[in-house]
């Protein structure tokens, strides 16, 4: 593992419960702005049975990039739901769930 995957794998893993992130927003956090796609691909990539909270992590628009099922609904969405995200219409509200590391006591690197 590179030390990009580290990095991400960190971040992920300190994702609150009820808030998310964003493939760019992760990106940027680990020092590769333009690698959304990455992100996307190693979240994808993770193992079953994963303890990384990979479903807190999601695209630009505040959407899964699962597919939605018939109810407009997926795994990724209703484990959002049961951690209080509010989901309509498949997307989530980023101004209002969207993780702020910077504003977080609890955030990586944060001094006691």
């Amino acid at each position: 593992m590179d030390d990009y995957e580290q990095q991400l794998y960190t971040w992920v893993a300190a994702i609150p419960s009820g808030r998310v992130v964003t493939y760019g927003q992760l990106a940027a956090l680990i020092g590769r702005p333009n690698g959304a796609r990455w992100v996307g691909r190693r979240m994808a990539q993770l193992p079953p049975g994963s303890t990384l909270p990979w479903h807190r992590v999601l695209n630009a628009a505040g959407r899964s990039s699962l597919p939605l099922g018939k109810g407009g609904s997926n795994r990724q969405l209703r484990l959002l739901a049961r951690e209080g995200v509010l989901v309509v219409d498949g997307r989530v509200s980023l101004a209002r769930f969207r993780w702020d590391p910077a504003a977080d006591d609890a955030s990586i690197g944060a001094s006691d």
